[in-house]
């Protein structure tokens, strides 16, 4: 084994360590804060559980907010950004949800956690409103991003006074887009691959804002 080789192999090692051991916090705080709520749970009682020091925990999540909350979400990279802001492709909504889907993609959501994490944040009213916040600080991000591509195709708000709203709508219905895709592969536990989930939400924003639909209903008030 050369040198480059037992230096991946070390890293990879690293990172399944670091994987589990970031999974065995998780499940200690969810298990001890669904039974005595979040208030009532320390991170000293999370370290107890899991059996790491409080150092360890800290330099894993920060915070038990962090804990319950998971990671903020990614922001798209500067590749992904560049090749959703010059694209012409007509359909915006589709290429929007491109660009939020791709680092999802890629992760394997845990079913139980991701069900336990929506209902603590459910109950308590502190993490919901620091939820919220997270996602209109992204909403507003990509607002910003979903607003380049107009300029640089020429749009603004002079010719097109709506134009932020415009730009507000994409998001959202890129987001809404995003929570099915979610839906469907965790709660429904879609049996095909990411990139094939992906793939039909796309197909169906096409078959949707297209002429299809109209034509289709069209035809059926006619006869």
């Amino acid at each position: 084994m050369n040198g480059a080789t037992s230096t991946a192999v070390d890293e990879g090692l690293r990172e399944r360590k670091r994987s589990a051991l970031h999974a065995v916090i998780e499940a200690a705080a969810f298990e001890l804060i669904l039974e005595h709520g979040y208030d009532d749970v320390t991170v000293g009682m999370i370290c107890d559980a899991s059996m790491v020091s409080p150092r360890t925990f800290f330099n894993y999540f920060g915070s038990k907010e962090v804990v319950v909350l998971g990671a903020a979400p990614a922001t798209p990279s500067a590749v992904d950004i560049e090749k959703f802001v010059t694209a012409d492709n007509a359909n915006i909504v589709a290429d929007f949800v491109v660009l939020i889907t791709a680092e999802f993609l890629d992760q394997r959501p845990n079913p139980e956690l991701f069900a336990a994490r929506r209902l603590l944040i459910q109950r308590t009213p502190a993490l919901f409103e620091r939820q919220l916040a997270r996602m209109t600080q992204t909403e507003k991000q990509l607002v910003q991003i979903v607003t380049q591509r107009f300029r640089l195709h020429g749009r603004d708000t002079g010719t097109n006074p709506d134009l932020d709203d415009e730009a507000r709508m994409v998001v959202a219905l890129g987001m809404g887009v995003m929570r099915f895709v979610m839906h469907k592969r965790i709660i429904e536990k879609f049996p095909g691959s990411s990139r094939e989930l992906m793939n039909g939400a796309v197909a169906l924003i096409e078959q949707i804002t297209s002429n299809k639909t109209t034509t289709s209903t069209q035809k059926a008030t006619d006869v």
